[in-house]
């Protein structure tokens, strides 16, 4: 019996002598670069590494008397070329509007009737998207001795990962009736208040100048009319927003609305 189990130890020995010298003799695998998954970055947007401020600018005059003070916006925390296009754009446009006031103002001679002339330059930031930035700049005047003040507006709709000013046509397919679309949604809005009638239904009409001021919103695309285009002074700028849902079949997938529409 002794003999037997002595045996069968032998025996499980050597086996196991065997199994461990295969073991080492195996090659041991390789793993080539190529094998490794690689690793995925997260793309970092231009707009997650900015700030927007504003920049304000105050000017007052004696003779003739006349008050001037604008706010611009202004991106900072990066060098990237696409920043200071942007800056520029937008420092342009104010700089542009202040400049011809402001040659206004000098040659305004008539008598000082309410304390002198006055213009107020304010923005809005309605949106910003991912790159997309959607600016609404207002102006609000008073020329001395005028009947009364006025208020127009300027739209901006930038794509900063692009580096440029979107147009309204960057949005829709190519050779779609969009304006039509736009426009048939905004007069079935306005139909609805009393003043819009007669000639002030034709400040709706799709033409690329009555709706030159657009803005990219979370609730759809809105149309901002300025005084007398569609209403008179006295019901002040109309705002009509379009809901996407409505531009469906007008809309570029590829473009940037349809992109952040996704």
């Amino acid at each position: 019996m002794k003999s037997n189990n002595f045996y069968k130890i032998v025996v499980i020995s050597l086996a196991l002598s065997l199994i461990l010298a295969c073991n080492a003799l195996a090659p041991v695998p390789t793993v080539t670069p190529s094998a490794i998954p690689p690793t995925i970055t997260p793309v970092v947007l231009i707009s997650q590494q900015v700030t927007l401020i504003s920049q304000p600018f105050n000017e007052t005059n004696q003779t003739p008397p006349f008050t001037i003070a604008s706010q611009t916006p202004q991106l900072t925390g990066s060098d990237d070329p696409r920043l200071t296009a942007f800056n520029q754009r937008l420092n342009e446009l104010v700089t542009k509007e202040v400049d011809t006031f402001r040659q206004s103002f000098l040659q305004n001679t008539a008598p000082i009737v309410n304390n002198g002339s006055s213009l107020d330059v304010t923005y809005t930031l309605l949106s910003q998207t991912a790159d997309i930035w959607s600016f609404k700049f207002d102006f609000s005047f008073y020329s001395d001795g005028a009947a009364h003040p006025g208020l127009y507006s300027i739209t901006v709709n930038y794509d900063l990962g692009q580096g440029r000013e979107l147009a309204l046509a960057d949005l829709f397919l190519p050779n779609s009736n969009y304006l039509q679309a736009i426009s048939n949604y905004c007069i079935t809005e306005l139909s609805k208040q009393p003043f819009f009638e007669g000639p002030f239904a034709e400040g709706a009409q799709p033409t690329p100048e009555n709706y030159r001021n657009w803005n990219i919103t979370p609730d759809g695309l809105m149309i901002t009319f300025d005084e007398y285009q569609v209403a008179p002074y006295a019901a002040s700028p109309q705002k009509v927003t379009v809901p996407y849902s409505e531009l469906q079949t007008v809309i570029n997938p590829q473009g940037s609305l349809g992109q952040l529409n996704q």
